[in-house]
């Protein structure tokens, strides 16, 4: 009789464990709009105004992981080859913006000069 005794106690101790502790913890956490309530009203304010922008920027990432998902290739290649080629476009925008302004400038000398 002891050791069903000590079964069902032990079934019992476990089981208010098992299932009181997260009902607890769900009943002590505050919910998203106590937290933002007791924020200041220039947190508030920010808050409301990036919430957007993060929500697309989080929305962005998200598709770009689907789609880094679909390559053969791992998750952090794909995500690297991508860094590599904004790197290259951003290289050959500037170098296209310098050489804008390296002819812009010669046409300006070309017309202080008055060989135009």
């Amino acid at each position: 009789m002891s050791r069903v005794g000590t079964w069902l106690k032990m079934l019992v101790a476990g089981t208010v464990i098992c299932v009181g502790g997260p009902a607890f913890v769900q009943s002590i956490r505050p919910t998203d709009e106590e937290l933002f309530k007791r924020y200041n009203p220039d947190l508030q304010k920010r808050s409301l105004e990036e919430g957007d922008r993060r929500a697309r920027e989080f929305d962005e990432y998200v598709t770009r992981l689907k789609q880094w998902s679909k390559s053969d290739k791992s998750i952090w290649f794909a995500a690297q080859e991508q860094q590599e080629q904004k790197r290259a476009e951003l290289d050959a925008q500037q170098s296209r913006s310098k050489d804008e302004a390296r002819i812009q400038r010669e046409e300006m000398r070309k017309e202080l000069l008055g060989e135009k």
